[in-house]
């Protein structure tokens, strides 16, 4: 695979990352154990899948020019089983120990210098199920190209590779001089850009606060630790509501996480907030059959989470009506938009301006939530059928929590990362999704 600089989103993402905050986004798969599978045979699949994907023998390498810049470049000494590694658990309830453990791997960054990512299968003796953890930078890959990505450790997608039905094709190198023949386009374009970028940055600033930390249970000094916990809601539920409300069935799930938020911090004691805390909700720009090289194409939608509503039908109104605006101005607009900034700098200011951008976004938002598509189509391992993935997102400088969210065989799995200090009963946050969704449900019906 030829180099190829970074995207100015991914080299945002490559520089925001310190020793104590990881900027790694992961899945946690859960799978049935075929019965004639073990751990050695599961790790070598595992590991001979993952070498055959072009984009994880990419390292990330230093260029002189542009100036601050990037590249992606093949590691002429790649060792897929530095990567991938089988990790035993202790006994005990699996699903607590998976969730302990892929916290704790989560905390690690990735080693720099080498393709940044990881994959973990973690397995305890004489159970039934195993699970595999991967770990992507997000410099790597978006929510939707890391899917892209992982998906082919599966069988049904290394079957079709294998075929010749799917090929990944090489990414020419990208110029950063423009031709003769590109110089008025190039000119007009940044133009275009710069009028774009003072845009958003006017937005930025006006939806700024000053009280940074504002007292919020969301918001807290990164310790370096990780908590994993998960929920599973049930996919029927979701779209009957949505028949009945209106609106997507994102709709339904940020209304849970509003009313599973408010749950929580009731039940800490927490005074609800006189402003309702904010959400950072990803959208993807990537057009259809763009290229797996084309970099991160994220934006995204401010949204305030309703969390001092008490009745769970008027959050999802709220939710609908606001996330009905955020979709009529688009992606490209508002202070949502912030990622789209980052377009339009020049590698220099990355580089320079990384830690001031990132402890800017407890400005911004107090939570991520996020939902990760993934394929419709079943999914298995060496012949063991995938029976839960759990995405999970990285933590903004200054925040506590994100929540990914992902549909699979008629369930949304729910994946909760948190700052392990600063919410150490992230689990019982988990808890209470399913339980909003069933008074949603209720509530849906009484109208």
């Amino acid at each position: 695979m030829s180099s190829e600089l970074l995207a100015p989103l991914d080299l945002a993402f490559w520089h925001l990352e310190s020793a104590g905050h990881p900027m790694h986004l992961g899945a946690l798969a859960v799978f049935e154990a075929a019965p004639d599978a073990s751990d050695e045979q599961t790790l070598d699949l595992l590991a001979a899948r993952a070498a055959a994907i072009p984009r994880l023998r990419m390292c990330v390498r230093g260029v002189w020019l542009p100036l601050g810049g990037a590249a992606w470049s093949e590691d002429r000494q790649f060792d897929v089983r530095r990567h991938v590694r089988l990790v035993g658990l202790p006994g005990g309830d699996f699903a607590t120990e998976v969730n302990r453990l892929a916290g704790e791997l989560m905390e690690r960054p990735l080693r720099r210098g080498r393709p940044p990512w990881e994959m973990y299968v973690l397995s305890a003796a004489g159970a039934d199920r195993f699970a595999v953890l991967v770990k992507l930078h997000h410099a790597l890959a978006d929510g939707m190209r890391a899917v892209a990505i992982g998906a082919g450790i599966f069988d049904q997608i290394a079957d079709d590779r294998t075929a010749g039905d799917r090929r990944v094709r090489s990414v020419p190198p990208r110029s950063w001089l423009p031709g003769p023949h590109q110089v008025a386009g190039f000119a007009r374009e940044r133009i275009e850009e710069f009028g774009q970028a003072m845009g958003i940055g006017a937005s930025v600033v006006r939806a700024s606060r000053l009280d940074l930390w504002g007292g919020s249970v969301l918001a807290a000094h990164s310790s370096g630790t990780r908590q994993l916990a998960t929920a599973v809601l049930d996919q029927k539920t979701v779209l009957s509501i949505r028949r009945r409300a209106g609106g997507t069935a994102n709709d339904v799930l940020l209304a849970v996480v509003a009313g599973g938020l408010r749950r929580w911090m009731v039940e800490r004691g927490e005074q609800l907030p006189s402003a309702d805390p904010r959400a950072l909700v990803p959208v993807s720009r990537r057009r259809p059959g763009a290229p797996q090289g084309s970099g991160n194409t994220l934006s995204a939608y401010l949204l305030g989470l309703p969390v001092a509503e008490p009745d769970p039908w008027r959050r999802l109104g709220a939710v609908r009506c606001a996330m009905d605006r955020n979709k009529a101005a688009g992606p490209l607009r508002g202070a949502g938009a912030v990622a789209v900034l980052a377009d339009r700098l020049p590698p220099l200011a990355h580089r320079f301006g990384a830690q001031l951008a990132g402890n800017a976004a407890r400005m911004l938002f107090d939570v991520l939530v996020t939902s990760v598509p993934l394929p419709r189509s079943t999914l298995s391992l060496g012949g063991s059928p995938l029976r839960e993935i759990y995405p999970m997102a990285p933590l903004a400088h200054g925040q506590s929590l994100a929540v990914a969210l992902s549909a699979y065989g008629g369930q949304v799995h729910v994946g909760v990362v948190a700052d392990g200090r600063a919410m150490p009963d992230a689990e019982r946050l988990a808890e209470l999704f399913p339980v909003e969704l069933a008074e949603l449900l209720e509530a849906t019906n009484e109208r």
